[in-house]
């Protein structure tokens, strides 16, 4: 140990890479090998063009032409993308927060109490998760509807002054898209949970029991700490979700009314299929790209910090 400290520091990285690189069983590597081709040629291949593709003006059909960051400098002094980021945000509160929470009580109430048929509310429960994103759009628009059910059941109580076209209201629209958007997500967070809490040891809420602990300190105290990994993947799988939304707002609202529901998706679909401005949805799409990672990232160090 003495030796190693009067080393120079290239002499004991060298030595830690060789006691590193003789701790590796290397023939593993080969069975990673056929996935790691897949994922370069479908995945980072992908975004290595589109990243090209965001330094030429382009319209898709005839040759670019080099721009370099223009595509870039445009972004920054277009007024609408702040916004779209602003409604990406109060979506993450919809798709991530609201679902994480629902599906933490309804995890904590399933594993608490004996439920009859356990394994059909589950199923039930996660079905919105299973159904195609149109199938979705298209049964929430019916609901909306003015003349839709939840308009009818509002008039049928004698609140037939709050019934309104909640999809084409400037100050209903977005919350209306996000709570599809909880509906969607909450069942995937409960399963995620549920799975979760089947590991948590019986001795621990027995002890818990003995202590006094009635059911919301019980949750608090036990349950919510053992379900640390559980949450960082459903807020990861979420949070991604929010801010790649597409999709629904499209089959909803296509963007409005206006642009109070507009993501930076829609302006990735409009500029690459509608206006033909190949070369600014894809600067569009490295940028969220690369929000997407910073967030993700930024969630999973919060989460494993609070675990060291």
């Amino acid at each position: 140990m003495v030796r190693a400290d009067h080393e120079p520091p290239a002499h004991r990285r060298r030595h830690g890479l060789r006691a590193w690189a003789g701790r590796q069983y290397w023939p593993a590597l080969w069975y990673l090998l056929p996935a790691a081709i897949v994922y370069t040629l479908f995945v980072l291949r992908p975004l290595g063009q589109t990243a090209w593709i965001s330094l030429f003006r382009w319209d898709g059909l005839t040759e670019g032409r080099w721009v370099g960051l223009g595509n870039y400098r445009a972004l920054l002094s277009d007024t609408r993308i702040p916004a779209a980021i602003g409604h990406s945000l109060e979506f993450v509160v919809f798709y991530a927060l609201l679902p994480v929470a629902l599906g933490l009580f309804l995890a904590a109430l399933m594993s608490r109490i004996r439920v009859y048929g356990l394994s059909f509310f589950r199923a039930v429960l996660f079905l919105p998760q299973i159904l195609a994103t149109v199938v979705v759009a298209v049964s929430w628009r019916w609901l909306y509807d003015i003349d839709g059910p939840l308009n009818a059941a509002l008039r049928a109580v004698g609140l037939g002054s709050l019934a309104r076209a909640w999809l084409g209201d400037y100050h209903t629209a977005l919350p209306s898209v996000g709570l599809v958007g909880t509906w969607v997500m909450y069942g995937l967070c409960m399963v995620l949970f549920l799975a979760g809490t089947q590991k948590i040891p019986t001795e621990l809420y027995e002890s818990a029991r003995i202590d006094g602990c009635g059911p919301v300190r019980e949750f608090f105290t036990v349950t919510l700490p053992a379900l640390r990994g559980e949450m960082s993947i459903a807020l990861v799988l979420t949070i991604t979700y929010a801010l790649r939304n597409f999709d629904l707002v499209w089959n909803t609202t296509t963007g409005g009314p206006g642009t109070s529901t507009t993501v930076p998706s829609v302006f990735i679909y409009q500029g690459a299929f509608l206006t033909h401005e190949v070369g600014g949805a894809a600067a569009i799409s490295v940028c969220l790209t690369a929000v997407v990672l910073m967030v993700t990232g930024l969630v999973m160090r919060l989460v494993r910090g609070k675990e060291g």
